[in-house]
C-alpha cells in the first residue's frame, strides 16, 4: 500500500504554516518521464520539503540503518523510500535507482550525502553523476534556501533541466558530472538567496 499521498498530505499540513514555503521554478520540471532530483541537504526536513513541494511523487535513497528503527522501518518502504549502504558502492541501491527512472519516476538525491553543518553547499558524491550519465533522464537542480526558522520564509527553487548530452558525449567522468550538477545548486542559491 502506498502511503506517499497521505504522507505528502499530512506534511504539507505540519510544515506549510510553519515554514512559509515560496516555490519557484516548477514549470522547469518535467511532467512526465524519468527525472534525476538534485538538491542540496541543510536539513533533515529536506525529503520532506522537496516531496512537498515538487509537482510529483519522489523516489528517495535512504540509509539502511534507518529501516531497523522499530515503526519508521516498516513506513519508509510505503513512502517511497530504498535502503543504501552508506560509505561504500551499494550495486543494488544503485541498480534499484536505475530501474526507478527507467520506469519514468522521479529519483530524489541529496548529492552531498549529508546534511552540511554550515548551510553551504559541500562536494557531491559521484552517485549523482553515475544516475544522470547512465540513466538518460532530465537532471533537474533544486535548491533549498533557509534557514529551517519557524514563520521565517523557506525558498525552494527548481532549476531548468542540465542538459547531459555533450557531457556524456565527452565521456565526462560521474564525478565531473556530479560537480556540474553542484555547480547548478550554487547558481540557483545565489541568484535566489
Amino acid at each position: 500500500m502506498n502511503l506517499y499521498p497521505l504522507g505528502r498530505a499530512i506534511c504539507g499540513i505540519v510544515f506549510s504554516p510553519i515554514y512559509q514555503f515560496k516555490v519557484m521554478g516548477r514549470e522547469h520540471f518535467p511532467a512526465k518521464g524519468g527525472v534525476l532530483l538534485c538538491a542540496n541537504h541543510i536539513s533533515n526536513f529536506d525529503p520532506e520539503v522537496v516531496g512537498i513541494t515538487a509537482p510529483r511523487p519522489i523516489y528517495y535513497m535512504a540509509k539502511e540503518e534507518l529501516f531497523s528503527v522499530p515503526v519508521l522501518g516498516k513506513i519508509l518502504p510505503h513512502i517511497n523510500a530504498f535502503p543504501v549502504k552508506r560509505g561504500m558502492s551499494d550495486r543494488g541501491a544503485l541498480r534499484k535507482g536505475l530501474e526507478i527512472l527507467k520506469e519514468g519516476k522521479v529519483l530524489g538525491l541529496f548529492p552531498e550525502g549529508t546534511r552540511s553543518k554550515t548551510g553551504e553547499v559541500g562536494k557531491g558524491l559521484a552517485g549523482a553523476g553515475f544516475f544522470a550519465l547512465r540513466s538518460n533522464v532530465p537532471v533537474v537542480p533544486c535548491a533549498i534556501i533557509g534557514p529551517y526558522k519557524a514563520f521565517r520564509r523557506l525558498k525552494v527553487v527548481f532549476g531548468q533541466p542540465i542538459d547531459m548530452d555533450e557531457l556524456r558525449k565527452n565521456k565526462a567522468s560521474a564525478e565531473e558530472v556530479t560537480d556540474i550538477i553542484m555547480n547548478e545548486i550554487k547558481k540557483l542559491i545565489a541568484e535566489h538567496q
